[in-house]
């Protein structure tokens, strides 16, 4: 259903081989599900999101330090 063969399936699955970006898509949408990139600063707003124990008084963003301009 991905359009991938069983052996490059399983090589994926194990960590035996790197799969693209697209193969990946292919899987999850053949396995019912979406793939989405979310930059990384905006995961703790999704986690929030969906921690439905988290309440609507949980913050949908975390202060994030500011990067070290001094190396």
């Amino acid at each position: 259903m991905a359009g991938i063969s069983r052996p490059r399936y399983r090589d994926i699955e194990t960590g035996a081989a790197a799969a693209r970006a697209t193969t990946l898509m292919n899987v999850a949408r053949a396995l019912g599900l979406e793939m989405m990139l979310i930059p990384q600063f905006l995961v703790p707003a999704v986690n929030t999101l969906l921690n439905p124990e988290a309440g609507e008084d949980a913050p949908a963003f975390i202060p994030q330090p500011e990067p070290d301009d001094e190396r």
